[in-house]
């Protein structure tokens, strides 16, 4: 028996680490991410003091000590009211969470906050219904904005330069991605990275910017190529059990939506919009080199995209998403929408 299927079968006996709700109320929220990280001290801790001051101190949010289960686990254990609230990113269950595959593609959108509102709005529209949500109310969609390629020795611009590579990768997005670009993806958790290219293991990575420097690879990955739209993509979610979420009082349900859903999805895009330019800043002053992809390597992403694309509105119904091109269609329609009102400052 599993850890977590141990801790789900202290929930079914009425002893669940999942506060019961009263008026005033105490949700503990797990978090993987360590406490003195830039997500936790600069996104999630303000969200959840935010929730504290809209309900008038009557919901809190209180993040647990220690994490109750790997990352992976994280959405299963707002599911099973293991936890009340918990946040991570669906990458970890690719073939259970098909139906967002759309919004991790390549070239699925470059700015995070736009994305990650147009994620939301998407998700309200088109997704929140769907039978592999149930047991959550979700509460937010978060993307990165893209990630990158990066590389120990050279700059990868051409499709050539990818023949044989080892590159560290994550899910079957970004698998295809580098087997159809010649590469050899190894399949590693980012926090291994250092380890990984140390060991020579790997030649090279797959992370958003702000990751080189939050694994701390930047003495061993030198080199950067930036796909303006995002080589890939990563769905974040931050969920709250349902039952705790239908505890809570319908006025505070409200207040609490009104500092989360497209307001805290936008922050979290937000938040890696910053922090992919603020690495960028301070590796380029390390000297690192900045490539962006040629033509042809554009045209090769381009290729892959839309093959992939296809594949997933073909087996859409497989997933419970028979419309998965109307789907597909209004994300990016809400991300051009969005994407257009920043730059128009609206």
């Amino acid at each position: 028996m599993n850890s977590l299927t141990k801790l789900s079968l202290v929930a079914a006996l009425g002893l669940t680490l999942a506060t019961p709700v009263s008026a005033e109320t105490v949700l503990r929220m797990s978090s993987w991410a360590p406490s003195t990280s830039d997500l936790v001290t600069k996104l999630l801790t303000p969200w959840t003091e935010a929730v504290s001051e809209a309900t008038e101190g009557r919901v809190t949010i209180q993040t647990m000590p220690n994490a109750l289960g790997a990352p992976a686990q994280h959405y299963e254990l707002a599911r099973k009211g293991i936890a009340d609230v918990t946040w991570g990113n669906l990458t970890y269950e690719p073939d259970r969470f098909k139906s967002v595959w759309f919004a991790e593609l390549p070239l699925s959108g470059g700015n995070g906050e736009a994305a990650s509102a147009a994620l939301w709005e998407t998700y309200q529209t088109h997704l929140k219904d769907l039978p592999v949500f149930d047991g959550t109310h979700m509460l937010a969609t978060g993307l990165l904005g893209g990630g990158s390629i990066h590389h120990s020795s050279k700059a990868l611009d051409d499709p050539e330069d990818f023949a044989n590579e080892k590159i560290r990768m994550g899910g079957p997005i970004q698998k295809r991605l580098l087997e159809e670009m010649g590469a050899i993806p190894v399949a590693g958790p980012a926090t291994k990275a250092y380890e990984l290219v140390d060991g020579g293991v790997i030649d090279g990575s797959l992370h958003p910017l702000e990751s080189v420097l939050g694994f701390h690879v930047e003495d061993k990955l030198t080199n950067h190529t930036i796909v303006d739209e995002g080589f890939y993509d990563g769905f974040f979610f931050v969920v709250i059990n349902e039952r705790s979420w239908q505890r809570i009082s319908e006025e505070d349900r409200a207040a609490i939506e009104e500092v989360s859903g497209e307001v805290f999805s936008r922050q979290w895009g937000a938040f890696f919009d910053r922090q992919n330019a603020e690495a960028r800043g301070e590796l380029e002053g390390m000297g690192h080199t900045f490539v962006s992809p040629s033509p042809a390597l554009q045209s090769k992403i381009k290729e892959v995209r839309a093959t992939m694309l296809s594949e997933w509105v073909t087996d859409g119904a497989d997933f419970d998403l028979p419309n998965a091109q109307e789907v597909v269609d209004f994300y990016e329609a809400s991300y051009e929408a969005k994407l257009k009102a920043l730059q128009e400052g609206q």
